[in-house]
C-alpha cells in the first residue's frame, strides 16, 4: 500500500505540475527559434461542415473576404448534411469557391481528406465553421513558413466565458490558459503534440491522408508533420475567437469525445508510440499520462485510507481528497457564488477525469464509427465574440470589427 500510495502520488504530481514545469524550463534553457518573414504563399482554405446551414452563408462570405491577398481557393465540404447545407452550397457561386457535397455522412476525417484532395495551393488552412478569424491573422500565421523547417503553424484561440456555469468557465478559463501555456512551451522547445483544430495551416506537400473515422485530426496531422522531420509551431499573435459549451454537460460531452479520440489515435496510428517519434516524451507526459490519472487518483484514495492510522501524511491525503471531492460535487450540484471560484477548478478536475473513464468505455464499446458518439449541440446565443475588454492587449484594435458579427453559434462539428 505504501508503494501504491507513493507511485500514484508521484504520477499525479508529475502529470499536472512536474511536466509543465519541466517543459517550461526546457523551453527557456534550450529554445529552438524559427524564422518568420512577411511572405505570401498561396493558400487553399478547407472547411468541413455537417448540418451547418445556420452559419454557412456568413462563413463563406467571411472566407471569401479574408484580408490575406493570396487565398486562391475556398473549399467547403458538406459531410452528408441533411439540413439544407448542400442546397445552400449549390446556390452559392464564386470563382474561388470549390464545393464538395458528400451524400453519406462519413465523419470529419473523410470530409477533410476530400477537401485536401481538391487543394492545389502551397499552404492548406484548416478552419471550422464557428471560430472567427481576426484581421491580419492569416498573414501572421503563414509568416512562419518563411522557415523551411516549419511544416505546420497553429494560431491562438481566445475564448469567451459570458454566461458559462462555474465548471465550464473553469475549462475555458483556467484550464485553457494552462493548456495553451504547455503547448506554447512545447513549441518553443520543439513541437506541440496537438494544435487547435479550428485554425491551423500546413504545407500541402506534407499533408498525410487521415484514417477514415479519425476524431483527432488536430493531433494526427501535427504528429505526422513531426514524423517527416518538420516542426509544428504556435503563433500567439494569430488570433481566432470562439466559445466552448456554456454548460457543464456540454463540456463533459466535448471532453468525452476528445478523450475517446486519444485512445482511437493510438489504435489507428500506433507509430506515435515508437521511439522514432521525436516528441514521444512530450506525447506521453502531456497526453497519455492523463489517461491513467483517474485510476491513480482512485489508487491514492484507497491506499491513503488503508494507511490512515499509520501516519499523519496518509491521513492528511485521505482527508484532503475527500474534501476536494465534496466541494467538487457541491459545485456541480449547487451554484454558490462564494464557493464557485474555489470549487470550480475541483469540479472541472472531477469532470475531466470522469470523462477519461467514460471516453475509454465509449472507445471500447461503441458500435460503428467512434465519431458518432458526439451529439450535435443546439445553437448558442448570438453575439458570442469577445468584447474589447476581454481580449489580450495586442488584439484590442481588432475587437470592434469582430464584435459586430452576430451570427456565431456552437459549431455542430465541435
Amino acid at each position: 500500500m505504501r508503494f501504491a500510495f507513493w507511485v500514484s502520488l508521484s504520477g499525479i504530481l508529475y502529470t499536472y505540475a512536474g511536466y509543465p514545469v519541466l517543459i517550461c524550463m526546457l523551453a527557456l534553457l534550450r529554445p529552438r527559434s524559427w524564422k518568420t518573414a512577411p511572405i505570401f504563399p498561396s493558400v487553399s482554405v478547407v472547411l468541413a461542415v455537417n448540418n451547418g446551414v445556420a452559419l454557412l452563408r456568413g462563413k463563406i462570405g467571411q472566407l471569401l473576404d479574408l484580408d490575406y491577398p493570396n487565398v486562391q481557393q475556398v473549399i467547403v465540404v458538406s459531410d452528408g448534411s441533411s439540413d439544407g447545407t448542400a442546397e445552400l452550397l449549390a446556390a452559392v457561386h464564386h470563382p474561388r469557391l470549390r464545393k464538395l457535397i458528400l451524400k453519406e455522412h462519413g465523419g470529419k476525417a473523410v470530409a477533410l481528406n476530400a477537401g485536401v484532395a481538391e487543394a492545389t495551393e502551397d499552404v492548406i488552412l484548416f478552419v471550422d465553421i464557428r471560430p472567427q478569424i481576426a484581421p491580419g491573422s492569416i498573414r501572421q500565421l503563414v509568416s512562419n513558413f518563411a522557415d523551411p523547417t516549419v511544416g505546420c503553424a497553429n494560431g491562438e484561440l481566445v475564448l469567451r466565458q459570458d454566461g458559462h456555469e462555474g465548471t465550464s468557465a473553469a475549462f475555458s478559463g483556467l484550464y485553457w490558459r494552462y493548456e495553451k501555456w504547455i503547448r506554447t512551451c512545447e513549441g518553443r522547445f520543439d513541437s506541440p503534440v496537438g494544435v487547435y483544430g479550428g485554425f491551423y495551416a500546413v504545407r500541402r506537400k506534407l499533408i498525410v491522408p487521415q484514417p477514415p473515422g479519425m476524431i483527432l485530426d488536430d493531433m494526427f496531422q501535427p504528429l505526422s508533420i513531426v514524423r517527416q522531420g518538420y516542426r509544428v509551431v504556435v503563433d500567439t499573435h494569430a488570433y481566432v475567437f470562439d466559445t466552448w459549451p456554456r454548460t457543464t454537460g456540454g463540456e463533459f460531452h466535448r471532453k468525452v469525445r476528445t478523450l475517446a479520440g486519444n485512445f482511437q489515435l493510438i489504435q489507428l496510428a500506433p507509430w506515435i508510440l515508437s521511439p522514432r517519434n521525436r516528441v514521444l516524451f512530450q506525447l506521453v507526459s502531456h497526453k497519455l499520462m492523463r489517461l491513467v490519472i483517474p485510476y491513480l487518483l482512485i489508487l491514492l484514495q484507497v491506499s491513503s485510507l488503508v494507511l490512515f492510522k499509520d501516519s499523519r501524511i496518509y491521513a492528511s491525503f485521505a482527508l484532503l481528497q475527500l474534501f476536494g471531492l465534496a466541494i467538487a460535487i457541491a459545485a456541480l450540484r449547487y451554484r454558490i457564488p462564494l464557493l464557485d471560484p474555489i470549487a470550480s477548478p475541483a469540479s472541472a478536475l472531477l469532470v475531466l477525469n470522469t470523462a477519461v473513464i467514460v471516453g475509454l468505455y465509449k472507445f471500447l464499446f461503441t458500435r460503428g464509427p467512434l465519431w458518432k458518439i458526439w451529439n450535435s449541440s443546439k445553437p448558442a446565443e448570438k453575439g458570442s465574440i469577445p468584447g474589447k475588454e476581454e481580449l489580450p492587449p495586442e488584439t484590442a484594435d481588432v475587437a470592434p470589427a469582430i464584435a459586430m458579427r452576430e451570427d456565431v453559434y456552437n459549431d455542430p462539428r465541435q
